[in-house]
Formats: structure tokens, C-alpha cells, sequence
């Protein structure tokens, strides 16, 4: 196989994106996620610009600390100021801080605008798809 160390994370990220803002109620990002399909949803600010990230780990946190359908907000269970990868960025860099930090989703940005995500889930589809193993 070759080696991951030449591909760009513009190669596996999904543009996908789906986001809501910090005033969002977590149960209509709940919502977001379960329609979609999907396992985070960006928190951008009015003009775009990321401010955090919501998985779908994080409801773990929420229905442990707050009562269901109590009106909270994303804001406050969000990840502030979320580790952020470029679409010109080394995927294997990406990969090693993922590990070492125990995330499962890096959004990529250009500036402070979200542009795609790169997921643990884009890493195993590149691993299992036929052309990853010819240069």
C-alpha cells in the first residue's frame, strides 16, 4: 500500500457539512444529527466562522447533567475553539492527533470558515477503498 503521509485531507474529507449556532437547543441539534444521519454538527457564529463542534458523544454529557427537553443550549455542551486541520494538510498528521488526543472528528477550515470534516469514519472508507492501494 502507499503511503497515507502523500494524501491531503481535501482527498477524505466529507463537505457535508451541517451546522447550527450557539443558541441552537440541543434537542433540535440532536435532531440534526439523527436526520442526517451524521455524528457532529459545527457551531458557527452569524458570519460562518466556526466556534465549536457538537458530537454525538457529547449527549452523553447532556442527558447526564441536564433534564431532557430542559430548552439548553448548544453552547454550553459545545467544544470551544475545536482543533481545526486545513484541506492542503497532511492526512497522517491529522490522523496522529486524532489519536493522541482521542478524537473521532477534526473539522477543516479555510480561515475560520468551515469548508468539510475529516472523521475516523473517512480514514477506515480511504483504508478499504481499491484505490488506495496503487499510487
Amino acid at each position: 500500500m502507499d503511503e497515507i503521509e502523500d494524501v491531503f485531507v481535501a482527498r477524505l474529507m466529507s463537505t457535508d457539512l451541517h451546522t447550527v449556532t450557539p443558541d441552537t437547543l440541543v434537542e433540535d441539534a440532536a435532531a440534526v444529527l439523527l436526520e442526517n444521519d451524521i455524528s457532529s454538527v459545527l457551531v458557527v457564529d452569524d458570519d460562518g466562522d466556526l466556534v465549536g463542534i457538537l458530537t454525538s458523544t457529547d449527549f452523553v454529557d447532556i442527558v447526564a447533567k441536564s433534564q431532557p427537553k430542559a430548552e439548553t443550549t448548544v453552547e454550553r455542551y459545545m467544544t470551544r475553539d475545536p482543533i481545526t486541520t486545513g484541506a492542503q494538510d497532511d492526512v497522517s498528521a491529522v490522523a496522529a492527533t486524532m489519536l493522541e488526543r482521542g478524537f473521532h472528528h477534526v473539522p477543516v477550515v479555510d480561515g475560520r470558515t468551515p469548508i468539510g470534516i475529516i472523521t475516523t469514519s473517512d480514514f477506515a472508507a480511504y483504508v478499504s477503498s481499491p484505490e488506495s492501494v496503487s499510487a
